[in-house]
């Protein structure tokens, strides 16, 4: 049966500020580093069978899939349509703000300049069933991020927009999920 992996990127300098990265490029930190290679040895330990690993353009997603891959000699390739939803007026701004824990319920809203709920979904529902369609048997390991979390997990799963809003996975945490 195909299935998929997805992991989200290893920490960033604007986690541990507390700011929304979005489409914005920013780095990883030595602890995002070490999280990257640490899922990389857990991939190994455990034994999780992967063709190929697909990452966000983005850096600190590309660096964390470069580091699994490195560790695991499983083949990674760029895949643009994983780049983090644009948050517009909202990035840098803080995670946890009122205003944008509102506008994240709000599916059709540009939040001043990015991208919509409903845009971020179709970009990667179009992969996922790209990717259904295409691996057969094969497993594929996402790499991106959290916002890009939420859409794959809203395709294997029904979710209020609360829940949706609400949803978020740890850095490096993985997940799998079946077709």
């Amino acid at each position: 049966m195909a299935h998929i992996y997805f992991t989200r990127h290893g920490q960033t300098v604007w986690n541990v500020a507390n700011k929304i990265c979005g489409a914005t490029d920013v780095t990883l930190t030595k602890l995002g580093h070490e999280q990257a290679k640490e899922l990389g040895r857990k991939i190994l330990a455990e034994g999780y069978k992967i063709d190929e690993i697909l990452y966000s353009p983005l850096m600190r997603a590309k660096d964390t899939a470069i580091e699994v891959s490195q560790i695991t000699g499983i083949p990674a390739r760029e895949e643009v349509r994983l780049v983090e939803q644009s948050f517009g007026k909202y990035e840098s701004t803080a995670r946890n703000g009122a205003e944008f824990q509102e506008m994240k319920k709000s599916f059709v809203n540009h939040f001043g300049g990015g991208e919509t709920m409903l845009h971020l979904a179709q970009r990667i529902y179009n992969l996922l069933d790209d990717i259904k369609e295409q691996a057969q048997d094969k497993t594929c390991l996402l790499v991106a991020h959290n916002g890009i979390a939420r859409v794959v997990h809203s395709y294997f799963n029904d979710m209020t927009n609360e829940e949706y809003a609400a949803f978020g996975i740890r850095n490096c945490e993985i997940r799998e999920y079946f077709f």
